[in-house]
Formats: structure tokens, C-alpha cells, sequence
């Protein structure tokens, strides 16, 4: 086995992955960044929620608005509904697994907030869930999805944002969704701090 070959490969596919997703993606997500910008200009919170390497996304997001992405401003009110591993699991075993973050949405989401909503699939049940309790406190829904964008492409509002990977397999989605978590970052600062370029 040539691992060097087989790594370059890698390299090779996931650069390919984000060129193909450029024209698709571009447009709205500059309409994700400024209505996530709207938000916290206007008060509100983003809610970021997803499982395994999405919960990580999550959590990356978060701590990019609290604390920085590149350049110094004031902190941003995010929250990642990941990581309270007390809630999780009392949610989790009281209810089922499905509401552990719908719940959440519901106690923490209000009207003028954002939810993102992040699966790979587009079919994570507890994201879906997530959605649906969003949806009912008048938030609106940026989702991240891959594959389609399954059920999740589905539900989605007409106000909403549909940031869909156009790939099928899970580790190119979820680099994809790393990179535009970072365009997100960037692009909230540039409005916030009125960078030109």
C-alpha cells in the first residue's frame, strides 16, 4: 500500500469537494451570515446543536462568537446545546435521546434567535427535533446537510438557509462544514467591524 499516494488522495479529494460546493454555496451563505449578523445585532442568541463530528462543529462555532475568530471584537452570544453532558443525559434517559436538544430550544430559543442545525445527513432525528421546536418559537433555521440535505432539506422553511454540501461522503461534508463555519466567522466580523475586503 503507497500511504503517501493514499493521504495525497485525500488532500486531492477534499480540495475538489470545496471547489464543487463554491457556486452552489456561496450565495447563501453570505444570506446565512447576514441573517446570523441581524440576529445578534438585534439582541438574539444563535443555538448551534448536531452529533458526533457535527457536535464538535457546534461547539467550534460557539467558541469562535464568545470568544474570537481572527480579529478582536466584543463577544457574541452563542451557545453549543452539546455540551452539558448533565442535561444530555437526564433529557436523554427521561425522554429519549430525540429531544435532548429540542428541549433546549425550547427553554433557551426565542423569537429573533437563529438555530443551526448541523447534519451531515440531513436525517439526525434529535436535529430534526431541534428544528421543529425552533420553528415554533418563530426562530429561524440555518441548516448545514450534506447528501441532498434528507429530511432535514425537506422541513425547512422558506425563510430559512439551506447550506447543503453537494457530496455523498461524510468526511468531505463535514471538512466542508468546517470550512463554512469559518466563512460564517468571518463574514459576522466583516459586518460587525465594517472590514471592506
Amino acid at each position: 500500500m503507497d500511504l503517501i499516494a493514499r493521504v495525497a488522495r485525500h488532500f486531492e479529494d477534499s480540495a475538489q469537494t470545496k471547489l464543487d460546493a463554491v457556486e452552489a454555496m456561496a450565495a447563501p451563505i453570505a444570506g446565512a451570515i447576514e441573517a446570523l449578523t441581524a440576529c445578534l445585532v438585534d439582541g438574539g442568541k444563535i443555538l448551534a446543536c448536531g452529533n458526533g463530528g457535527s457536535a464538535a462543529d457546534a461547539q467550534h462555532f460557539a467558541a469562535e462568537l464568545v470568544g474570537r475568530f481572527e480579529a478582536e471584537r466584543q463577544e457574541l452570544a452563542a451557545i453549543a446545546l452539546t455540551t452539558d453532558t448533565s442535561i444530555l443525559t437526564a433529557v436523554a434517559n427521561d425522554y429519549s435521546f430525540n429531544q435532548v436538544f429540542a428541549r433546549q430550544v425550547r427553554a433557551l430559543g426565542h423569537a429573533g434567535d437563529v438555530l443551526l442545525a448541523i447534519s451531515t445527513s440531513g436525517n439526525s432525528g434529535n436535529v430534526i427535533e431541534a428544528i421543529r421546536s425552533a420553528h415554533e418559537a418563530a426562530m429561524l433555521v440555518v441548516a448545514l446537510t450534506g447528501r441532498g440535505g434528507g429530511q432535514i432539506g425537506e422541513m425547512l422553511n422558506d425563510d430559512d438557509i439551506h447550506l447543503c454540501v453537494p457530496a455523498d461522503r461524510t468526511a468531505r461534508i463535514q471538512e466542508t462544514h468546517l470550512l463554512v463555519i469559518h466563512c460564517l466567522c468571518d463574514g459576522i466580523d466583516a459586518l460587525l467591524l465594517g472590514v471592506e475586503q
